[in-house]
């Protein structure tokens, strides 16, 4: 959620620049809507060119797609179709091409792309060599790009299975595969596939073995628009490993961490045991020994009228606490015929506002200190109980013990066989190898130079994108934008627009007894210089030593005189200001002094 709210706060911040109050004023059109526009910045990020990766070490598959000539040299596109399928959807009509993605990382970096959306895909290669699984890794690894996101479909590999007559050209969902391991969404459901076929060593028929879901979070892979590269590592101690752009997601055993398990149980239920008649599975019982009580009367009811109870003195029996309104008046309009007769609406009856109640009197009802209810035996253990019955177990005919189950069938070619709601999918640099340092140094040769220009071009993105990107699966954020973001930038252009002027400041009654404001000091001490100019003698912090202080009714006597003291110190500063046109003390009018009430 961090990431959400940094998001919206980058949004809060683009916006805001692109309104002024000064342009509220110009004549633009009233009616168009508020838009984003999405400008194209420059891309300050220099495209290094592609440099084809080379390798040393055993490999199987290396398909960096250098040329366009691949697709037609090295790739076959499947004719066939899908078996129990609609006529009209059954054909794999899907379009692929070798070319160099948009907002391409490398100058001159081909790639596969799926082209077309809402149709069926299917395309494969032969290995170099068939792979067979006899005591080293087997490593898959690839690259997929989702350039417009991914809202329905899969980008997996399937490592077909070794078949001396396999025609590529026949390449469908039914043909047998080995490994299938890959990228795949639907809706909010992420996944990242890792299923092998296992050879029942009984039967002979091939069951599919799928690994538990990776523990790291890879919702992102599918919505970030970058290039992701995709391994997969099953080793011959039967532990696999799954990783996204080198960081483990996934781990575990092929014999304890995949679904179904590999080997089935040694016992099983007996299929033909069936449950005895007399089978007792009552763990719990009523006492059959005993009996009902002899003075146990379930006819005694739960409750009965108080006896004992008398009417509250002051009940208005002869009231009711609803009576006819008597202030109420019959409409002018009303029509006995049309409407009815007219009755007077009701009111609740002030009579009995203060009276313990109106109307008939009734005895409450109490709890019957007889009643009992119906009586149950109670419940005890029951000394016959044998347990939940089970089938009894038997040794499983279908039961065998693969201990190797990294002893896979052997892998022939590498297919495609996808269906998706979206196009312009990216596959690149396909590697097949035995050898971990191999994959390691074809990594580096390909996709870390890639990833790290995605990453500086990725620096300069715009906020609007990463905000698209991010309300892509999430569309509730639309309504947060809206309340945390545009709502704020509405309250800040109307405050920008506002009157800069600012009413003026009046000057309350104040007493003399009054600490001064520091207006008033800074006014106090420039009357002070005007002394001094005038040839007054000032004491020190103003005061005048020849003045002495006068008592409390002195000044009271005195305040009676202000209203004429101030028409001659306007005069006197009148003068004062015609005298002093220089003068750098300030040019505010002087307050009033403060008159008693």
């Amino acid at each position: 959620m961090k990431s959400v709210f940094l998001l919206i706060g980058l949004l809060a911040l683009v916006s805001i620049p692109r309104y002024h109050c000064e342009s509220l004023d110009e004549g633009d059109d009233d009616n168009n809507d508020v838009s984003i526009e999405e400008e194209e910045e420059e891309d300050n990020v220099e495209k290094i060119p592609y440099k084809p990766p080379t390798l040393e070490g055993n490999v199987y598959l290396a398909e960096p797609f250098n040329s366009k000539d691949d697709l037609k040299t090295r790739w076959t596109v499947s004719q066939a179709k899908k078996d129990d399928t609609d006529e009209n959807i059954a054909k794999y009509d899907g379009r692929w091409s070798v070319e160099e993605p948009k907002d391409n990382a490398m100058e001159g970096d081909l790639a596969l792309l799926l082209k077309t959306k809402a149709k069926h895909h299917a395309i494969s290669s032969k290995l170099e060599k068939t792979y067979v699984f006899s005591g080293k890794p087997f490593i898959v690894q690839y690259e997929v790009k989702f350039q417009n996101g991914i809202d329905c479909g899969g980008a997996y590999v399937k490592l077909l299975s070794e078949n001396k007559r396999m025609d590529l050209k026949m390449f469908q969902d039914k043909t047998p595969y080995t490994i299938m391991f890959g990228p795949d969404k639907c809706g909010m459901e992420h996944k990242l596939h890792f299923i092998f076929r296992h050879k029942n060593l009984v039967t002979g028929e091939f069951e599919e073995k799928h690994a538990k879901k990776p523990t790291a979070n890879i919702d992102k892979h599918f919505t970030d628009k970058k290039t992701h590269m995709y391994t997969l590592v099953v080793n011959p101690d039967n532990t696999f490993e799954m990783m996204v752009d080198n960081i483990l997601v996934n781990e575990g055993s092929l014999l304890d961490d995949v679904s179904p398990p590999v080997n089935p149980p040694k016992e099983i239920d007996d299929p033909n045991d069936k449950k005895p008649s007399d089978w007792d599975d009552r763990e719990k019982i009523q006492d059959p020994e005993a009996s009902k009580p002899e003075d146990w009367d379930e006819a005694e009811p739960e409750k009965i009228v108080d006896e004992d109870a008398a009417m509250p003195s002051g009940w208005l029996e002869e009231e009711t606490e609803l009576i006819p309104d008597p202030e109420a008046e019959k409409p002018s309009d009303w029509d006995d015929d049309m409407d009815g007769d007219w009755e007077a609406p009701l009111i609740n009856n002030p009579l009995c506002q203060n009276a313990p109640g109106c109307g008939k009197w009734e005895k409450p009802s109490v709890k019957n200190p007889k009643y009992k209810g119906k009586w149950s035996a109670p419940i005890i253990d029951n000394p016959g109980y044998q347990g939940v019955w089970k089938p009894k177990r038997i040794d499983n005919p279908s039961y065998f013990e693969d201990l190797e189950p990294y002893k896979m069938t052997s892998i022939g070619a590498v297919g495609l066989e996808l269906w998706s709601m979206n196009d312009d999918i990216v596959f690149d640099n396909f590697l097949i190898t035995d050898d971990k340092s191999v994959a390691e140094q074809w990594a580096a040769q390909t996709w870390e130079i890639k990833s790290a220009q995605e990453k500086a071009k990725s620096s300069g993105r715009s906020v609007v994108d990463a905000v698209l990107d991010a309300t892509k699966d999430r569309p509730w954020l639309w309504a947060v934008i809206l309340i945390v973001v545009v709502l704020p930038i509405v309250l800040i252009i109307a405050y920008c627009c506002m009157s800069k002027s600012e009413p003026e400041k009046i000057q309350g009654h104040k007493k003399k007894t009054d600490e001064a404001s520091p207006d008033e000091a800074e006014e106090k001490a420039e009357e002070e210089g005007e002394k001094e100019e005038e040839g007054e003698d000032v004491g020190p912090g103003g005061d005048n030593p020849t003045v002495t202080k006068k008592s409390k009714a002195d000044l009271e006597a005195d305040e009676t005189n202000d209203a004429d003291e101030e028409d001659e110190e306007e005069t006197e500063e009148a003068e004062d200001k015609s005298k002093n046109v220089d003068s750098p003390r300030r040019s505010s009018p002087r307050k009033r002094k403060p008159r008693k009430d």
